[in-house]
């Protein structure tokens, strides 16, 4: 609201210092005039659509958005407040044909200068919440490195049941190594048995 009474005030005043009628004296044309500090209104439109966007969608992207044109939102209305201040500070003299114009003018500057001051406060309350909103989705949201130290962990836990199997199924094999070598040791034995008896008997038959 307080951004589209910025669009209205600056097409006033723009209409109203056109008007004035060049005298001796020249016309009264001050810096918020001259710099648009009243049409910056269409800034605070947008922050405050992409705030009410943010409120109805809790996504990360729309919250940094309105984030940014929140303080994009405040450092214009500090930029134009110190305007404001430095035309009301200084009046310059006109022709007395364009006074009641200039008078006017000035009254619609400070009408601005206390809606400059409401719409930093309300952007500032605005980006403090899309900075909670911001932690907030940040705590539900898991981060990528986490998902992938816990990825790590299940694989080195797989990777280490792997080793403990084998480690466990090792003595088995061993053993059925051994008892393959003992046997082999006695069909040895009683190979080298078996000439000796040949020997034995051959030496009885004589």
């Amino acid at each position: 609201m307080i951004g589209i009474f910025h669009i209205f005030m600056w097409y006033f005043l723009l209409v109203l210092y056109m008007g004035q009628i060049k005298g001796v004296f020249g016309t009264y044309e001050p810096i918020t005039y001259k710099t648009g500090c009243a049409f910056w209104g269409i800034f605070y439109i947008v922050s405050g659509v992409s705030s009410i966007r943010s409120t109805q969608n809790s996504s990360r992207y729309l919250s940094i958005w309105a984030l940014t044109m929140n303080i994009f939102s405040v450092i214009t209305a500090l930029i134009a407040l110190s305007l404001t201040i430095i035309e009301l500070s200084t009046f310059n003299t006109v022709s007395y044909r364009n006074y009641g114009q200039a008078k006017l003018g000035r009254e619609v500057s400070r009408v601005l200068l206390t809606t400059y001051l409401l719409e930093i406060g309300i952007a500032l309350t605005h980006a403090i919440c899309c900075c909670s909103q911001l932690n907030k989705t940040d705590q539900r949201t898991p981060h990528p490195r986490s998902s992938s130290l816990k990825l790590n962990k299940k694989h080195s836990s797989a990777m280490g049941s792997q080793e403990l199997g084998v480690d466990l199924r090792q003595p088995h094999s061993r053993s059925s190594s051994l008892k393959l070598d003992k046997t082999a040791s006695e069909e040895l034995g009683e190979d080298l048995r078996q000439p000796r008896s040949r020997s034995s008997s051959l030496k009885l038959n004589t």
